[in-house]
């Protein structure tokens, strides 16, 4: 929503109304000593152009953080292009990456610009680089180190001047040792390496951020809302927020539109039913997922010892199969086929 102002970036005293589009470093405040480091590698970021990596958990603002420096770089009058790299097949990745010609596929009806074309004296932001194939991490190597790429079904050689910021969810050493990303792809696209900390860690900014969606949330519901009761501050103050800013900003929306006055109750916070954090990973008996020797009784053959192990790594992975699928090196469908086989 462009009339969003974001709860990482609103200054009370700003006059200009500050949006995820234009926002830029100065707008972002923080007490958190975490989140305050990650802001100053960020100005220095915003100084150069070498390539950023930004990590962090679903939420946390990595999109924003992106856009905020390159509204604060040299680059600020270029484009800014963001491009989701999760569930792509490699021939889509390659088209919305790169272009097509007319007739390069069917369907291929005209000439098709790509995300690192369209970005050329800007910047391409990568979302969820790491969630790319091993082909698709080889298809965009040249393209990030040498700015060089070609469209689909041509054989023309083109070249931009791209500034690339790519982010992933997945932490630094799981990034590099548990989910076969390329080194040498790593190693072109992590000149300066962020981390935003979720929103667990930043209790010193958490009335701050609350406020800010307050008055977010009370514009557009066209509501006057000059606060909350104890009881509410207390519920969201204890919360962990495992869907982060997302989160907070669904969750004070919603209060908002439910409070019947100017002061939101306790009963108008609706938050997940454990208000325990993420979701706990799936039970894994001692039979599943240990090294001990199996219960009596347990089928021993390859194919029950394979499911044994893909419902482990699932559990691991919270329940989600898509990035159990990821981990086992195998797709969605032979996850499921095998499990329930």
């Amino acid at each position: 929503d462009p009339s969003r102002n974001t709860p990482m970036t609103r200054n009370e005293n700003e006059r200009r109304p500050v949006t995820p589009w234009n926002a830029t470093l100065d707008d972002f405040q923080s007490a958190d000593p975490a989140m305050q480091r990650c802001l100053e590698l960020a100005r220095v970021a915003a100084r150069t152009d070498l390539p950023i990596l930004i990590l962090g958990e679903s939420g946390t603002g990595k999109s924003l953080l992106a856009r905020a420096i390159h509204n604060s770089s040299a680059r600020t009058k270029g484009p800014f292009i963001s491009f989701n790299a999760a569930a792509l097949s490699d021939t889509l990745l390659d088209s919305q990456l790169f272009g097509h010609e007319k007739g390069a596929f069917t369907g291929a009806h005209r000439r098709v610009k790509g995300k690192f074309e369209a970005a050329h004296d800007g910047t391409l932001f990568i979302d969820e680089i790491a969630d790319m194939t091993p082909a698709g991490q080889a298809k965009i190597l040249r393209g990030v180190e040498y700015g060089e790429f070609e469209r689909l079904g041509s054989e023309t050689l083109f070249v931009a001047d791209v500034r690339l910021i790519s982010a992933t969810h997945w932490p630094l050493r799981q990034f590099l040792e548990g989910y076969r990303f390329r080194r040498d792809l790593f190693y072109r696209i992590s000149g300066l390496i962020l981390t935003l900390p979720p929103l667990r860690d930043r209790p010193g900014d958490m009335r701050s951020l609350i406020a800010a969606e307050i008055v977010w949330a009370s514009r557009k519901e066209g509501k006057t809302i000059t606060g909350l009761d104890r009881k509410a501050w207390e519920r969201l103050l204890a919360y962990p927020w495992p869907g982060n800013l997302r989160e907070l900003n669904r969750v004070i929306r919603a209060a908002v539109a439910l409070s019947p006055g100017e002061t939101i109750p306790a009963d108008a916070v609706l938050l997940e039913a454990t208000e325990g954090g993420p979701a706990a990973p799936l039970p894994v008996s001692v039979s599943e997922g240990s090294g001990d020797a199996p219960a009596s009784g347990t089928d021993l053959t390859l194919e029950a010892a394979e499911r044994r192990h893909i419902r482990h790594v699932l559990g691991l992975m919270g329940g989600n199969k898509r990035r159990a699928a990821l981990a086992l090196g195998v797709s969605r469908s032979t996850l499921d086929r095998k499990l329930f086989s």
